[in-house]
């Protein structure tokens, strides 16, 4: 019998929807989103934090740091690429 080889393939796609208020054209201040002032600046955090992480050992040192985005399918909404190139400080590395 042969041996088959399968393959998987994770596509990820980071989208925020428009939050601007339509008469402002500007995100209002979220309550729900504290301590941040958005939804959006909230998910800009989230994502820029989760795109490394750390490998640990038995005693919690780190052996490794994997880029999350290294073996994965991805794209980005064309509304959170604009918000974070007017508002977010993201690493290119």
């Amino acid at each position: 019998m042969a041996v088959t080889k399968r393959f998987v393939c994770i596509h990820g796609h980071f989208y925020q929807p428009p939050r601007e208020n339509p008469w402002l054209e500007t995100v209002e201040t979220q309550d729900s989103a504290a301590p941040y002032t958005t939804g959006t600046s909230a998910s800009a955090l989230k994502a820029t934090l989760q795109r490394r992480r750390r490998i640990v050992n038995a005693r919690n040192q780190i052996i490794r740091i994997v880029n999350n985005y290294a073996r994965i399918s991805f794209n980005f909404g064309p509304t959170l690429l604009s918000w974070l190139k007017e508002n977010a400080s993201v690493p290119t590395a």
